[in-house]
């Protein structure tokens, strides 16, 4: 009837096809509208959906892994807790702020006290910390089969609903930094606390590199890292970051640099290469820290913007080693003890990794005094750089570090 009306050439009827038209049209935007809206709502929903199981699944791997961990460890004559949210806020008395001992990337600290008495230190992912679920995950998993009087211990864990919080013995000395860069209380460990300190650091490196389960690299070796107890015995925490690697493997690859610099060695900065000798460098950037009482951030000399490893070298160049010693040690120490830790630190801050010893070497250095030390060849990042104290999450292959290009190496 329209086309006819139309072949006609009638008015009228031409006119109520285009007014028709023009409804039809305006009709069908308001459909595309709807469609498009309840496509937004459509994926919105599946985000959420997506979301709230990715949580479910964390939760139940965590669940799954700490169940194993649970009957494997009844072998090893210890226990891992599952501890429920409200027993845990009872414990550090709401999270108060009184209770806080400290944050970081992955979440607070508190002290707490169980019902039997018992005090813990209680870590609390931060609920907008993507990375930190993680980290969670890996030092469940890590930490629940290591077992060394060097490392700290994992006593349990709460997951419920979207907090997920672990559990860990109690270190009323808090961390190793506290003593060292702290005016007021660095006075309190003289040489022998100090050697002490250090023999055990690198006793629960070696159990980790050598003697454990599995072949473990920490990855982020720092002095806040290092916990001590009421004898100032050290225990080596924060495993969130660390890779494990196949036990007839030397080195790994990957395309996630996560750490401290100042404590990171190049090969694993620029690169991705991750090694035993990746722990050996923070090992050694860690001792030096300890003698000098100095850390290895800002420049130490008025000519050269020379970090505390430059420092170190070009003293030991100099044949004045000693001087890098905190003063306030010249009446506890060992002259030739402190020589043999500068020689032993600037051996495990090498350049190159090849060159590093591996931390048997570096304990039988330590320990044995007719050892014939090989000559330390020129540290890795001897010049303060200004740039970034950290680097928590750098995409090898895409980014840069410093400025400068990095690419990924094939695993060996």
């Amino acid at each position: 009837m329209r086309a006819l009306a139309f072949a006609a050439n009638d008015h009228n009827s031409y006119w109520h096809i285009r007014k028709e038209n023009f409804l039809n049209a305006k009709k069908k935007k308001w459909i595309w509208f709807i469609i498009g809206i309840g496509s937004l709502a459509s994926l919105l929903s599946c985000y959420l959906v997506c979301k709230k199981l990715h949580i479910r699944g964390v939760s139940k791997k965590i669940q799954k892994l700490l169940q194993r961990y649970v009957r494997t460890d009844k072998k090893m004559n210890t226990e891992l807790h599952y501890f429920t949210f409200q027993s845990i806020s009872s414990a550090t008395d709401n999270f108060s702020n009184t209770n806080k001992l400290g944050e970081g990337g992955f979440g607070a600290v508190y002290k707490g006290n169980l019902v039997d008495g018992q005090k813990v230190a209680v870590k609390r992912l931060s609920r907008s910390s993507e990375q930190g679920v993680k980290e969670f995950e890996n030092e469940t998993e890590l930490i629940a089969t290591l077992q060394h009087t060097n490392l700290v211990r994992l006593i349990g864990c709460c997951v419920e609903k979207k907090e997920k919080i672990l559990v860990y013995e109690y270190m009323p000395n808090k961390s190793l930094d506290s003593f060292l860069f702290d005016p007021r209380k660095k006075g309190l460990l003289d040489w022998n606390s100090r050697f002490v300190i250090i023999d055990g650091i690198a006793q629960g490196l070696l159990y980790l590199h050598i003697f454990s389960r599995l072949r473990v690299i920490h990855r982020d070796l720092k002095a806040s890292n290092i916990l001590l107890d009421d004898y100032l015995k050290p225990k080596i925490s924060d495993f969130g970051m660390a890779k494990l690697i196949e036990i007839n493997e030397f080195e790994a690859n990957t395309s996630r640099v996560v750490g401290t610099r100042g404590y990171m060695p190049p090969e694993y900065m620029m690169k991705g290469t991750v090694s035993t000798k990746t722990d050996v460098f923070g090992f050694g950037v860690l001792l030096l820290e300890i003698v000098s009482n100095k850390m290895n951030h800002g420049s130490y000399d008025v000519e050269h913007p020379l970090n505390l490893l430059g420092l170190a070298w070009e003293q030991w160049n100099e044949g004045r080693s000693l001087e890098l010693m905190d003063p306030i040690l010249e009446e506890s120490c060992n002259p030739k003890e402190v020589m043999t830790c500068i020689h032993v630190g600037l051996l495990c801050v090498q350049e190159h990794a090849m060159d590093r010893p591996t931390m048997l070497e570096v304990i039988s250095m330590l320990t044995n005094e007719k050892m014939h030390l090989p000559e330390p060849k020129r540290p890795a990042f001897y010049i303060e750089r200004h740039d970034a104290d950290s680097v928590r999450n750098a995409n090898l292959g895409n980014g840069s570090v410093n400025g400068q290009s990095i690419s990924i190496l094939v695993a060996r």
